[in-house]
């Protein structure tokens, strides 16, 4: 117990040294920690970049067995969903084309919005954090010369130096959030643009191996009736 109550002493005595921006960048570092958790449980339980069944899947669709092909894909992968869609709906013929492709845009629009919610919070808490660090490193310091004033030649150098580390208090605190912030955004936000840049190349294959093989398939006949003739 007395281990804690020093912890809890020592933390109320560093929010009171560092004023009100330090209790403003501990309410921003808790909402961080709280964004930073929801998304990081949400990409561990999506994963959306893992698909290990698509390479069999487009193989699959590349040799014209289409129903086989996007029953590979029958799983809850992020974007299995998107691509199983394509490779039906091509097989079956149940729509056009260009009409598939803008509901295939539709959904995979809507996914990767759900991955991205929250990441321009993050950012923008990344960017702000150290500005209001500054802001209050910059109060205390002014806190500090008005002190000097104050007390005029019988100034205290020891006064004048601990005011100023009570005021960098701020400035660090706002990098020491700010720096894992930005880290988790930018790594989360590249992963958000890998899974858009996988999904928009898979659906692309699939398209071009339908369409190409669609080609071939009417070119034989045509031919082999030339040959008759």
């Amino acid at each position: 117990m007395n281990g804690a109550e020093g912890s809890l002493g020592r933390l109320a005595a560093f929010l009171e040294t560092g004023g009100p921006v330090v209790w403003i960048l501990l309410a921003i570092s808790i909402a961080a920690l709280s964004i930073l958790l929801m998304k990081l449980w949400q990409f561990f339980q999506l994963r959306p970049e893992h698909n290990e069944e698509l390479p069999e899947a487009l193989s699959t669709w590349r040799q014209g067995r289409h129903e086989e092909a996007w029953r590979m894909l029958k799983n809850e992968r992020f974007s299995s969903e998107i691509i199983a869609l394509a490779m039906r709906e091509l097989a079956q013929g149940h729509a056009h084309q260009a009409t598939l492709r803008e509901e295939l845009e539709r959904i995979a629009l809507a996914k990767l919005n759900g991955l991205r919610a929250q990441l321009p919070a993050l950012e923008v808490i990344g960017t702000l954090t150290p500005l209001l660090g500054l802001l209050g490193t910059v109060l205390g310091m002014i806190a500090a010369f008005r002190a000097m004033e104050v007390a005029g030649s019988q100034v205290d150098p020891s006064v004048l130096s601990g005011g100023i580390w009570q005021a960098l208090l701020t400035t660090a605190m706002g990098l020491a959030i700010a720096i894992p912030v930005m880290a988790a955004y930018n790594w989360m936000d590249r992963k958000t643009q890998r899974v858009s840049e996988q999904i928009n190349d898979a659906v692309t294959q699939v398209f071009t191996l339908y369409n190409s093989r669609g080609a071939q398939d009417t070119a034989e006949p045509s031919t082999s009736g030339s040959h008759a003739a």
